[in-house]
């Protein structure tokens, strides 16, 4: 096996741990057991495809972006928000140089751009890629609250401020107004 290969492999395991990782911010809200980094992604990923679509731009490039967004905590960890008023952390684009150092360059290159493309705020797909990271943290509060979690309507509230795209913004009032499982009874109905 050649070192780029061993590196690669490497960098494969530690994004893993991000379905070990749990998004901490939730703790704070009383949630025992929330949701890991990588479910957050996974369904970032897909709001952020939908809202690219819908803005004019390209929903594989704004999901590929939020697939990324969150890798760096392998290294930080999920600092929550609170924390980070006592704490300096590194930036995400000097998180993702260290983790991908040891691989491939082509790989190197796509995994960098991708950060720092979404740290900019460099294109319609970044920014709709950060509002689908807002969007899945209000969507997860809306669904612990429903679970009977009490303490969530500021994830709610901080979530909804920071969304900036029209699409964003309309899909984050539809979802304060629809119950998480609405859907079932539509499909049960025929709809």
């Amino acid at each position: 096996m050649t070192g780029d290969e061993t590196g690669l492999a490497g960098l494969l395991y530690e994004f893993g741990l991000l379905k070990r990782y749990k998004r901490t911010g939730w703790l704070v809200a009383g949630v025992r057991d929330p949701e890991s980094v990588a479910e957050h992604s996974f369904r970032a990923a897909i709001i952020a495809a939908v809202i690219a679509r819908l803005e004019g731009g390209h929903p594989e490039r704004a999901a590929f972006m939020a697939l990324f967004h969150d890798t760096q905590e392998t290294r930080i960890t999920d600092i929550p928000y609170i924390g980070k008023r006592y704490l300096k952390a590194a930036s995400n684009e000097e998180v993702t140089a260290d983790q991908v150092r040891p691989v491939t360059e082509p790989v190197a290159d796509m995994v960098r751009d991708a950060v720092a493309e979404y740290e900019e705020k460099a294109s319609v797909e970044a920014v709709c890629a950060r509002d689908a990271d807002k969007l899945e943290c209000l969507i997860q509060a809306v669904e612990y609250r429903e679970q009977g979690h009490q303490n969530v309507q500021g994830w709610i509230d901080s979530s909804l401020a920071a969304i900036t795209t029209a699409t964003g913004k309309r899909l984050a009032e539809e979802a304060l107004r629809t119950g998480t499982l609405d859907w079932v009874t539509r499909v049960l109905n025929g709809d």
